[in-house]
């Protein structure tokens, strides 16, 4: 065997050892960032379903205290008077 082909030869397996090491480090990079991505949309999933609860409760405490208290449109002018 030549040097010319040694030397082609320890290239060609050096760049296909580095791309294969390339593609691995690309693919599991992407797997994190897609797993994060999914915690993310998650946690936004909580916090809505937070943020309902919260509307609904004060829903229920509005409609509570229209039954026991009266309550008049301020921004409406008095016509009584």
């Amino acid at each position: 065997m030549s040097t010319a082909s040694r030397i082609t030869l320890a290239t060609t397996l050096s760049s296909a050892i580095g791309i294969v090491i390339f593609v691995h480090y690309a693919q599991k990079s992407e797997k994190s960032a897609m797993h994060a991505g999914v915690l993310r949309d998650m946690e936004q999933q909580k916090v809505k379903r937070e943020r309902l609860a919260d509307f609904e409760m004060q829903k229920q405490l509005e409609e509570e205290y229209r039954k026991i208290q009266t309550v008049h449109d301020s921004s409406q002018p008095d016509t009584a008077t």
